[in-house]
């Protein structure tokens, strides 16, 4: 098999610098973050996709795009829907009709906001969506744009991610842990935390898959860790991972604890479609949290 050469908007961000992180994987690895490549501007992503494809194919690489770019502050797109849906949507559509353009498979992460949070079992890829935020509904309409512009768009949906760039729930835990004796956190949402190191992983086999000619039957994903939890649950393990005790983070209801944008009271993902495709599940959650604080523990303490 050819070897890949990646191009990854939004690089610098969370997801991206894990993908960044494996570039001795690939032929190829370009990150630019959105000083070096704003999605919004449509001439800018025009170019950076055509002179990407070339310089791949000139070295004889399968060029393929990992769209890791996106407006994914939840509370805030609740007052800023209009800037939510230009990135998430609109530059997102232009991004994938450049990449189609020019015969470059796309693979595109999204969330599991676009499901009502309703659910009593894990959420199938061919499950009703019905996002309740402004978030959600801009990342749906940017997986319904991805996939019109053709044959070679993928959409991975994920959930729960942290790693060790940028900010994320384990961070604030892991701050929280040094500055409060007890802490109260939600424990009527159930989700599965994810790291993104196993993500930016299971995106690459993925890619791998997709340009062997593989993945054609299922092109919308789930790819979260194994497993679920709850945020408590969750942030317990963290106290864990950090010596501390769990059990001074207590319980507590989501109406306790409210925000700008309703939460899924329930996200849990099935994997079912990506280990049909012959893709690697990603390892269960708990597992992933230990090995994340082994690796970057240093990045998770504050």
């Amino acid at each position: 098999m050819a070897q890949l050469a990646v191009l990854v908007p939004g690089g610098r961000g969370q997801l991206g610098r894990d993908l960044a992180a494996l570039a001795g994987q690939v032929g190829l690895l370009h990150a630019p973050g959105s000083a070096e490549l704003d999605i919004t501007d449509a001439e800018a992503v025009s170019d950076a996709v055509s002179s990407f494809a070339v310089t791949a194919t000139d070295a004889g690489l399968r060029p393929v795009v990992i769209n890791a770019a996106a407006h994914t502050a939840v509370d805030l797109a609740e007052t800023e829907p209009e800037r939510a849906f230009a990135i998430n949507e609109l530059a997102v559509g232009r991004l994938a009709a450049a990449a189609a353009s020019r015969g470059v498979p796309l693979l595109h992460v999204s969330t599991d906001y676009v499901f009502p949070g309703d659910g009593t079992r894990p959420y199938e890829p061919t499950d009703p969506t019905g996002p309740k935020s402004v978030y959600g509904k801009s990342k749906l309409a940017g997986e319904q744009a991805v996939l019109a512009a053709g044959d070679l768009t993928w959409v991975v949906r994920t959930a729960w991610v942290y790693g060790a760039g940028g900010g994320n729930f384990v961070k604030a835990i892991s701050k929280a842990e040094g500055q409060r004796e007890q802490l109260s956190v939600v424990d009527d949402q159930r989700g599965s935390p994810t790291w993104s190191a196993d993500l930016a992983a299971g995106l690459l086999e993925l890619a791998r898959t997709v340009v062997a000619g593989g993945a054609r039957e299922q092109r919308v994903l789930h790819c979260t860790g194994g497993g679920e939890t709850t945020w408590c649950g969750f942030a317990r393990a963290i106290f864990e991972e950090l010596g501390a005790d769990p059990e001074r983070v207590k319980p507590c209801t989501t109406e306790e604890f409210p925000r700008p944008a309703p939460r899924p009271a329930y996200s849990v993902l099935s994997d079912s479609a990506w280990r049909a495709a012959g893709l690697t599940p990603l390892r269960p959650w708990r597992e992933a949290l230990a090995k994340a604080f082994e690796v970057d523990g240093a990045a998770y303490r504050p």
